[in-house]
């Protein structure tokens, strides 16, 4: 077997490409609730409150966090198919349960539920590709990465608020859930196989030192790894917002389930695609400028929500915000992993996402006590605001890479 372990994208196509895959239908079980959401809520449970809304992305922030840090701690363990096929388990019941749900409770069930499935299969499929590919193609395995999952986000954001549009906003939209869970499991079980092996193999050739506390250094003491952090929690922040907020300012301006659907997706999949671009272009350029530019991008196209709310500049919009995250979010990836040593690279990303999905939570409560106080609008451009922050961040505290 050990004869057979040789890291490189070329080497590996095969088993990479399932993953590429097996994450597409990860990211699809996400996109089911990125359009529809706020209607789902108020049509069937009466909630119109703001805060009431995104407490399922809250939900689902948290869990997705802490389900993150402890698939980074167990990945070397248990092994990380193990992990994935775990998180698929956790997917069955999401559909049938948004479905069913008598109340509003369930809805948030659901999403915890589904934040455990993220944080195990994404960070499960993250971690293999990493694993595989070694150091010279890092960032293009992360950019393809996380093409396949925010593409398929976006491809089902879309769907949704189509099917909605036509067969209402229950139960048909979620029906697409119970076949993106079952066939992901199956994918997993049968065509993955394990990559700790490859961890090995890296090992031998690595100059990273080892971390005194993985956890201290990546939060706050490492300036390359603390600033790689905050970015991606202030990223995942804003993302919360426009997952909760976008659709209901949509909506008070009388735009229909398809339209809405149209924009939601934009975002999410000019992300997906562009992240095909930049996962290559962090390996041969600056990952600090690309952070740096990426955020700062971000933070401008949010701050221009409130004054251009026409159809054509909301999709314009979209596709500038897409952008700024294409360039960030597979370079997030690669900068831990070019700064961690790989017995604890598992770990340290594990840490870097806890706190980049703690971002949601963080974002929906934010915006959404910000929205119910002083209206949407502002909270659309406070968070816009915090975004040009964490790029200054970028700017002035982390060393040049």
């Amino acid at each position: 077997m050990h004869q057979k372990v040789k890291l490189g994208l070329k080497e590996n196509w095969l088993q990479f490409t399932i993953l590429v895959i097996v994450n597409a239908f990860v990211g699809g079980m996400v996109g089911l609730e990125r359009t529809i959401f706020p209607k789902f809520a108020e049509l069937e449970f009466g909630i119109a409150s703001k805060t009431a809304i995104l407490s399922f992305i809250v939900a689902f922030g948290i869990t997705k966090a802490i389900t993150n840090y402890f698939t980074g701690k167990l990945a070397n363990r248990f092994g990380r198919k193990n992990l994935l096929i775990i998180g698929w388990l956790f997917a069955i019941p999401i559909p049938f349960i948004l479905i069913y749900a008598p109340s509003w409770n369930w809805v948030i069930f659901a999403n915890i539920l589904l934040g455990i499935n993220q944080g195990l299969t994404w960070s499960s499929t993250v971690v293999m590709k990493i694993d595989l590919v070694g150091e010279k193609d890092r960032g293009l395995a992360m950019g393809i990465n996380e093409f396949a999952g925010y593409f398929a986000v976006g491809i089902v954001a879309f769907l949704t608020g189509m099917i909605a549009q036509k067969y209402g906003v229950t139960p048909y939209p979620f029906y697409l859930g119970i076949g993106i869970s079952i066939i992901g499991l199956l994918l997993s079980i049968i065509f993955v196989r394990d990559t700790r092996a490859f961890v090995n193999i890296e090992q031998k050739t690595t100059s990273n030192k080892e971390l005194d506390s993985v956890f201290l250094d990546t939060t706050f003491k490492d300036k390359s790894l603390s600033s790689i952090t905050q970015a991606g929690l202030v990223n995942n922040l804003n993302d919360g917002m426009i997952w909760g907020i976008l659709p209901i300012l949509l909506l008070s301006l009388n735009y229909d389930s398809k339209n809405i659907g149209i924009i939601a997706a934009i975002y999410p999949t000019v992300w997906g695609i562009g992240q095909l671009f930049t996962g290559k272009m962090s390996d041969i350029y600056s990952k600090k400028k690309m952070l740096f530019w990426g955020m700062l991008l971000q933070g401008i196209a949010i701050l221009l929500i409130p004054s251009f709310t026409d159809f054509y500049e909301l999709c314009f919009i979209a596709a500038i915000l897409g952008l700024g995250t294409a360039l960030v979010y597979p370079t997030f990836l690669s900068a831990i992993a070019s700064a961690t040593s790989p017995t604890q690279r598992a770990e340290s990303i594990g840490v870097f996402r806890l706190w980049r999905d703690l971002g949601y939570a963080i974002g929906a409560i934010l915006s959404g006590i910000i929205a119910d106080i002083y209206g949407v609008e502002t909270a659309i451009i406070a968070i816009g605001i915090i975004t040009v922050l964490s790029s200054l961040v970028i700017q002035f505290r982390m060393p040049k890479s």
